[in-house]
């Protein structure tokens, strides 16, 4: 920018402890300085606020359809990836009895980093994992292996398209009194052949998502978005 804009919405990136040497490290040369006191005045919105993070603990997914349950007083609409923590000890043991079948993640890490699908691995390797998980068993949870679906794909090395696995990244929108689903999202592919990590940080990409609507639901969409209106107007 070659002049000073107003900004109304930071999308944040980076680690809490970079965004404000004001606040956080003082050594951080990623953040803004004093973007922290405009957020608490109310001046600026940033999407994933400071704090947010928690959530990256991959030991939350486990407690996912409890939260929905305890927050909304309703039963998932979705099944819940099955997640045993390691913590546990029963969820430990099953974890090591059936190693060999699952996928072991560090719960502090992102990005694909740490993610170990354990049936690629020699047996040498299989139990190198159990014994980082057995000196250590807070860090990590288990995961069945999750068999994503595939989509053509244009590989430029090849010059042709062949098939990829996918995985799909919804976005909802929090404001103070509602929530907004946004109607698409962000496919992410995995470019490397045969595997199942999507994530741009390990190779992946990324695909545009198109929702389709037959015209029947488009045409209620419109009626009721006009009776909102005349009630609007009424009011």
């Amino acid at each position: 920018m070659d002049s000073k804009k107003k900004v109304d919405v930071i999308y944040r990136r980076i680690d809490d402890a970079f965004l404000d040497p004001h606040v956080f490290r003082k050594d951080s040369m990623l953040g803004v300085p004093g973007v922290m006191g405009a957020y608490l005045k109310g001046n600026v919105s940033i999407v994933n606020a400071p704090g947010t993070g928690i959530s990256d603990d991959k030991a939350v997914c486990a407690y996912v359809p409890d939260m929905i349950k305890y927050y909304l007083s309703e039963e998932p609409i979705i099944s819940n990836v099955p997640t045993y923590i390691c913590e546990r000890p029963q969820d430990l043991q099953y974890t090591l009895d059936h190693i060999e079948k699952l996928v072991v993640k560090p719960v502090d890490m992102s990005g694909g980093y740490g993610v170990t699908i354990m049936d690629t691995l020699t047996k040498a390797e299989v139990e190198e994992v159990k014994e980082k998980i057995k000196a250590n068993p807070r860090e990590f949870i288990a995961q069945p292996k999750m068999m994503l679906s595939t989509h053509a794909t244009y590989i430029e090395d090849e010059n042709c398209f062949e098939p990829r696995h996918i995985d799909l990244r919804t976005f909802t929108l929090m404001g103070k009194d509602f929530s907004y689903v946004l109607p698409g999202g962000l496919s992410r592919v995995a470019l490397k052949k045969d595997s199942l990590i999507v994530n741009s940080s390990q190779g992946g990409g990324s695909k545009d998502t198109w929702v389709i609507m037959d015209q029947s639901s488009l045409d209620n969409s419109h009626a009721h978005g006009q009776t909102q209106s005349q009630s609007q107007s009424q009011s």
